[in-house]
């Protein structure tokens, strides 16, 4: 008895290899068949190394062959295993974008949005084009930090697509859930839903010419923070953190996250916010409330730039509830405190643009007395 080669190609034609939608014909992992009388050998190509899904490949060959082709067949199975590449989750550009920063912390409550909005506005003070994409999906707080919680994007017309218009403030472009609910309505979505109105925020927005969007991402690791790694070739991270052990552990988790093989954004650096108190009677005396130094340790454990430290100022937290982030308070130690620290996220953007692929080429100036980053 002599095999035909067609009817072994036709039998495995209905042969689906474990984990794939298409049968191992389609799908290209089989390759040379020859045939000798009753004997045939097949050679198979897969892409998973897992010992049962080869196991059950070669017993689906041999049991099909003989029950569709001839039962005295003697069936060899041959098998490769080519692991593909590992593509990294990187998003599409956004056009006229030059660098997106997203702005992350382990847990809440550490200061992350207060943070945001202080650095976008020293960046504008700077000379920069400045967007805010409020991403806290679940505690939207940029409209009130920067004094528009009754302000609406509007529709405007690009090239003959209907796009949102973020709300501008103190030169800042905005864009936020929480432009769209009542102050008091809550956010009651699942991942998907939460992940579509992003993508509608990201992408159906008029942006314009920006030279930084900073995304305020949520607390933690989860749903939103792929969906915007996803969606959004993200530049780098800067993670917040207060000094004390439990956010210090949540922070170590979300830089993990970050430069998990999987997703490899580069973090740009930590920010220690609510570092000391300094009572205004005694402005050379510091209280480490909250513990000394915890967010600088961590960063050198984790070899990664510490970026500054913020201090607990009352101004701070009433310049957010009136709706005026604080470093915009002329002459203040504030104003100093988070110049330095976003001279010091400017200059890791530029390190790392300068050693790794980036979105969009750029040019390094000086202005403000620090390196830059231009279009």
């Amino acid at each position: 008895m002599k095999l035909d080669r067609k009817e072994v190609l036709k039998a495995l034609e209905t042969i689906t290899i474990a984990g794939e939608g298409k049968n191992m014909v389609e799908s290209g992992a089989v390759g040379n068949i020859i045939t000798f009388g009753d004997e045939v050998v097949i050679d198979l190509v897969l892409n998973s190394p897992a010992m049962h899904i080869k196991k059950r490949a070669e017993d689906d060959i041999k049991r099909t062959i003989r029950e569709l082709v001839s039962p005295e067949a003697k069936v060899k199975v041959n098998i490769k295993i080519e692991v593909p590449e590992k593509q990294e989750i990187k998003g599409k550009n956004i056009p006229g974008i030059s660098n997106i920063i997203a702005i992350a912390s382990g847990k809440g409550g550490v200061g992350k949005s207060t943070v945001t909005a202080n650095l976008a506005v020293s960046l504008t003070k700077m000379g920069f084009s400045v967007g805010i994409l409020d991403a806290d999906i679940y505690g939207p707080s940029m409209p009130i930090m920067f004094d528009v919680e009754n302000e609406k994007p509007i529709s405007v017309t690009i090239d003959g697509k209907s796009k949102m218009k973020p709300v501008e403030s103190y030169e800042v472009k905005i864009l936020s859930i929480g432009f769209f609910t009542a102050p008091s309505q809550a956010v009651i979505w699942r991942g998907p839903m939460a992940s579509k109105a992003l993508n509608q925020m990201i992408f159906d927005a008029d942006w314009g010419a920006l030279d930084f969007l900073l995304v305020d991402l949520p607390p933690g690791t989860g749903d939103i923070h792929l969906s915007i790694v996803q969606s959004l070739p993200i530049t780098g991270v800067v993670v917040v953190s207060t000094p004390q052990a439990v956010a210090l552990a949540d922070a170590k988790k979300g830089v993990s996250m970050f430069t998990s093989e999987s997703i490899n954004v580069p973090v740009l650096g930590i920010i220690e916010n609510m570092a000391y108190f300094t009572p205004e009677e005694l402005p050379n005396n510091k209280y480490y409330i909250f513990g000394q130094e915890g967010a600088k340790n961590l960063a050198d454990d984790l070899q990664v730039s510490f970026l500054g430290e913020v201090p607990i100022v009352q101004s701070i937290r009433e310049a957010g509830d009136y709706g005026r982030p604080a470093a915009m308070q002329t002459g203040s130690i504030i104003e100093s405190v988070f110049e330095e620290i976003t001279k010091k996220v400017v200059q890791e953007t530029v390190n790392r643009n300068k050693n790794l692929p980036a979105s969009e080429a750029v040019k390094i100036t000086t202005m403000a007395g620090c390196s830059a980053v231009k279009k």
